[in-house]
């Protein structure tokens, strides 16, 4: 099993733009071959961080059954054309990719 932690740097104030988007696109992601969790998520204002929510930030947690599945999802038609589309929305990407220790 594959988990990944994509953190979505948008375009100040672009944040529900991109999340319009972005859930369009999740049952195209949720069909695909060895997906088992493809969810965008926010900052929580809360006491156990004590650090203010980042309000242009989003948080993507995948959990994919293999590292191929994974490599064809980046590669797949329906990720370039969400790229292409709402790329001007997205400032910076951190990707990481870890598996169960």
């Amino acid at each position: 099993m594959i988990h990944v932690v994509a953190t979505i740097d948008v375009v100040e104030g672009k944040r529900s733009e991109f999340l319009s988007a972005f859930h369009r696109l999740m049952p195209l992601v949720h069909a695909e071959q060895g997906c088992v969790a493809y969810v965008p998520t926010v900052d929580v204002s809360t006491e156990i961080t004590k650090v203010p929510p980042r309000h242009d930030v989003v948080v993507v947690v995948e959990k994919w059954e293999s590292l191929e599945a994974l490599k064809s999802h980046l590669n797949a038609a329906h990720m370039a054309d969400f790229r292409q589309a709402n790329g001007q929305l997205i400032k910076a990407i951190s990707i990481q990719v870890t598996e169960q220790a």
